[in-house]
Formats: structure tokens, C-alpha cells, sequence
């Protein structure tokens, strides 16, 4: 899947979110999105990654301390 696909995948879903809202405006938009998408991609990354931490943050563009808390935040490592 190319980054052009993963960007038609988040504008739909996003227009469906705002369809389903029916006019009500939304609230903490950002939080919410960024939370949404973080943790299933932290989530396969570290499993392509085989766990390794260091790996991982090099391929997200982290530095591996910000990749260890992320993933503690989202109680993705003890």
C-alpha cells in the first residue's frame, strides 16, 4: 500500500466520521486521531520489527527513549 492509499484510507474514514456526527461539531479531533492511528502502527512496526525497540524507532524516525514511552502510554510493553 503507497502513502498516496494510506491517505484515501484516513480522508474516508474521516468523512465518514464527520457524516456519522450529523452536524455536531467534534471535539479533541487531533488527540483522537493521532491516538487512533499511533497504536496500531506501533503495533506493526514492533511486530516487524521483532520487537526490537531500537529497529523500530529507527524505521518510525523516533529516538528510542520517545518509542518507549509511546508504547508504555498505549500498554504495548510492561
Amino acid at each position: 500500500m503507497s502513502k498516496k492509499n494510506i491517505e484515501e484510507c484516513v480522508r474516508a474514514s474521516l468523512e465518514g466520521y464527520f457524516k456519522d456526527l450529523r452536524g455536531t461539531e467534534p471535539a479533541g479531533l487531533y488527540d483522537m486521531m493521532v491516538g487512533t492511528v499511533e497504536k496500531p502502527m506501533l503495533e506493526v512496526v514492533m511486530q516487524q520489527a521483532d520487537q526490537n525497540q531500537s529497529r523500530a524507532a529507527q524505521w518510525l524516525g523516533l529516538n528510542r527513549n520517545t518509542l518507549r514511552k509511546k508504547l508504555l502510554d498505549h500498554k504495548l510493553v510492561k
